[in-house]
């Protein structure tokens, strides 16, 4: 089929998504990276721009002078079109009020909002889907066996509201990156606008490294939280709406954490000795030699106690305790999510917390209530090793905890620390045990297959790798529905020239991040420091 006969097809009724338009005739297609990007092109302008039922030409100065005109067909110039109708089309106009326009009278409010969903920056609604009988399933009883490759579509709905909580700690670091002050830092909460409004921050969270940048060391044109040793690192917040509590068949309490940000934090994460969790393991050598272990300069930012701040430790601890004393009798959960840094300190953070909140049941349980301790699983993004095996092993063996690491096949972060063979196997790093999701950035229509590093460790693009994943050796999913301004945002240089070309011709300029690293926007997409 040529291109422009796959452009002027008509929808068929399955209503494939026109955002990433891979017809059920195409589904079969044996390798993923034969997708057909003109045709993504294609329907991704029929849904930004809305055509009329006769084709008008673009303005002139919209035209680039080299744009091949056999491979997309034009978009019209109608009255959606231009700067600010994409960006209404892409729920921009809540970011940027002034450029909001009202919509077009043809377009039924039934229209704008099936739109709004499926290209918008703001919070989509929670999953629809209940999945209140099997939720300790979807919470990694099993190591969500039979979830994960297929991904289940339930499961992918929730990694990615879990994803879209750490954008939202990236978003509150870089609107206020300045470390706490005298009298404020221990209950400050920071401007939290979560991505899903079914739940709500209880506490912010700071970590800070044992290290120091020297004087001698600081520029003086660099700002001053790049080289502070205390920062926002993430937050506590639990699910307080009664409907989605019956949803999800419980109460979710969620600890989120960002990745590296500052220069502290990037020296920690160089600290890769191999350290023993805690001290109680005695003065026998052999018992020391194969005790739990992890990355020395990890276990520094989440133990060490700041100046006005307590330790990461103390603070997930005392909130997480609080909550469960709060909402006792209830059916809960606990599930900590990071991206990078963060989910290693999620790691650390679940292996404590199991310890804690076991110790706390064993302690007021008795033969009539049989109260158990709420479940903890881990969700990581691109985490880098964490510990030994003996580390990994208690963690799901003696504390029941599992983690579902998202992976992308071209992340380097993810094999690190450990790249060198260790003396002994209790001297080697290993991840956690749980499930692997392994995506890759080749299998995406918009990325260029030779997408670098950096692209391939950012958060955003693993949540639209994500979103379009269905299987190993599946094309990537025809109705994903994540809107890929992020991406041309934070990713420009790793998208597809032709996305790049149309995103220029339709008149979208995405938002650039400021000097003080802070991205335009409520929502603001920010790409990881790392």
């Amino acid at each position: 089929m040529s291109a422009t006969a796959a452009v002027t097809a008509p929808l068929r009724h399955s209503r494939p998504s026109l955002l990433n338009p891979n017809a059920t005739a195409t589904a079969t297609t044996a390798r993923p990276s034969s997708v057909n990007t003109r045709t993504h092109l294609a329907n991704l302008d029929r849904l930004l721009v809305r055509p009329p039922p006769l084709p008008l030409p673009l303005r002139p100065k919209k035209t680039p002078a080299d744009e091949p005109r056999d491979e997309v067909e034009a978009t019209p110039d109608d009255d959606r079109s231009g700067r600010g109708g994409l960006l209404n089309a892409l729920n921009l106009s809540t970011l940027l009020p002034f450029t909001r326009k009202p919509a077009a009278d043809e377009m039924s409010p039934r229209s704008l909002a099936h739109m709004q969903r499926l290209l918008t920056l703001s919070p989509r609604p929670s999953p629809r889907g209940s999945i209140a009988a099997e939720w300790r399933r979807y919470h990694g009883e099993g190591a969500w066996a039979g979830l994960v490759d297929p991904l289940d579509q339930n499961l992918r709905r929730e990694v990615l509201r879990y994803g879209d909580f750490v954008q939202a700690a990236y978003a509150a670091f870089h609107s206020m990156p300045s470390s706490p002050s005298h009298g404020h830092g221990h209950g400050q909460h920071r401007t939290l606008v979560l991505p899903d409004r079914s739940y709500r921050a209880t506490r912010s969270l700071f970590a800070t490294s044992s290290l120091s940048i020297p004087p001698w060391a600081q520029r003086q044109s660099a700002p001053k939280w790049l080289t502070q040793r205390s920062s926002f690192v993430g937050y506590v917040a639990i699910c307080d709406n009664e409907r989605e509590v019956r949803r999800m068949g419980r109460r979710d309490i969620v600890i989120v954490l960002r990745g590296t940000a500052t220069c502290p934090e990037w020296a920690e994460n160089l600290r890769t000795g191999l350290v023993p969790v805690s001290d109680d393991d005695g003065d026998d050598t052999s018992a020391q030699q194969h005790a739990p272990k992890v990355a020395k300069g990890f276990l520094s930012l989440y133990k060490t106690t700041g100046d006005y701040v307590p330790s990461l430790s103390d603070a997930i601890v005392e909130e997480v305790r609080r909550l469960v004393e709060v909402y006792k009798g209830e059916e809960l959960s606990v599930t900590v999510v990071g991206h990078s840094l963060g989910a290693s300190l999620a790691v650390l953070a679940a292996d404590e917390l199991s310890a804690c909140l076991a110790a706390d049941a064993e302690s007021t349980c008795t033969a009539a209530d049989g109260h158990r301790p709420p479940p903890i699983a881990v969700v990581s993004f691109g985490g880098p090793k964490t510990g030994n095996r003996a580390f990994a092993d208690r963690l799901r063996r003696e504390h029941g905890v599992n983690v579902l690491r998202v992976v992308n096949a071209g992340d380097v972060v993810t094999r690190v620390p450990g790249l060198a063979p260790p003396t002994t196997m209790a001297d080697g790093y290993v991840h956690a045990g749980g499930a692997e999701l392994r995506l890759d950035s080749r299998d995406s229509p918009c990325l260029r297959p030779d997408a670098g590093p950096a692209c391939c460790h950012d958060l955003e693009a693993y949540l639209h790798l994500l979103d379009g994943f269905a299987g190993s050796g599946r094309p990537f999913r025809s109705d994903a529905s994540r809107s890929v301004a992020g991406l041309l945002a934070f990713q420009r240089s790793n998208v597809k020239r032709a996305y790049l070309e149309r995103a220029r011709v339709l008149g979208f300029e995405p938002a650039t991040a400021t000097a003080s690293g802070s991205g335009d926007g409520q929502y603001g997409y920010l790409a990881s420091p790392t």
